[in-house]
């Protein structure tokens, strides 16, 4: 097991304004991290902790090894609304992947675009390459930026709500192609569907100004109590789905102090 990132006692916000507090967490190769959390519990202020968009407060945030290079994390933002009017092909969209390493005025080579028509390819719509976003769905739009995400053969792959503009069909495609993905690189996702992430990723973390680790897919009544976290488990055959509740804080819980 190869550590590639961790925060160690980070607080972090705007302005004035505490977002989170102490918060503990790593990361491992192959670790597969479903976060959940309620509307303006910290999810986002983690995720731009973790790229390096907004420095802690306090508290470190450290990579290793190959984790230090520009291309280390892959980043699906949450995509809710695009400029279809901006004339950009798909091609170029996914190759726009490349620009946090290679710089904006760096000429892609043939074997970038082979591997970003590869990845098309892989996700389906290998013959959208050339299309611009405004012929695209919505789900097909969100195809193209998992591909961009991808193109530069992340660590540590960031999705925010991935699920948005996708049909169910996709939906499972997606998560059975990340299970693969897996293999090779670390996933950390940010979803409200937390019944379907908690059957296929390994671990959960519940982001409410707090972190609460759970070092399992399945979360039991009693282990909420423990942890004091916002989540009703709610059983629907086979796939268990949960409700967000408010979590209330007699003292800290970080990353290591439950397992």
């Amino acid at each position: 097991m190869t550590k590639l990132l961790q925060l160690t006692n980070v607080s972090a916000g705007y302005n004035d304004m505490v977002v989170l507090r102490d918060v503990n967490l790593e990361i491992n190769d192959h670790d597969f991290i479903g976060v959940i959390g309620p509307n303006g519990g910290g999810k986002t202020t983690l995720i731009k902790i973790m790229l390096g968009l907004l420095k802690p407060a306090r508290g470190s945030v450290t990579r290793f090894g190959e984790a230090s290079g520009s291309s280390f994390i892959g980043y699906l933002p949450q995509v809710t609304q695009v400029d279809k009017k901006f004339p950009i092909t798909v091609l170029d969209i996914v190759l726009s992947g490349l620009m946090s390493s290679r710089g904006k005025f760096y000429r892609y080579s043939r074997h970038d675009n082979e591997t970003a028509h590869q990845l098309l390819a892989q996700m389906g719509i290998g013959g959208l390459a050339h299309r611009t976003s405004r012929e695209l769905s919505g789900g097909q739009l969100q195809r193209v930026f998992i591909c961009r995400a991808l193109i530069s053969n992340p660590k540590l792959l960031i999705l925010d709500e991935p699920n948005t503009f996708v049909d169910n069909r996709f939906e499972s495609d997606l998560y059975e192609r990340l299970i693969e993905l897996n293999k090779k690189m670390a996933i950390l996702i940010v979803s409200h569907d937390v019944g379907t992430i908690s059957y296929y990723v390994k671990t959960i973390a519940c982001v409410n100004e707090y972190l609460h680790y759970h070092r399992s897919n399945i979360i039991t009544e009693q282990q909420l109590a423990d942890y004091n976290c916002p989540l009703q488990i709610i059983t629907h055959g086979d796939v268990p789905h949960t409700v967000l509740q408010k979590h209330e804080h007699d003292h800290v819980h970080n990353h290591d102090s439950h397992e």
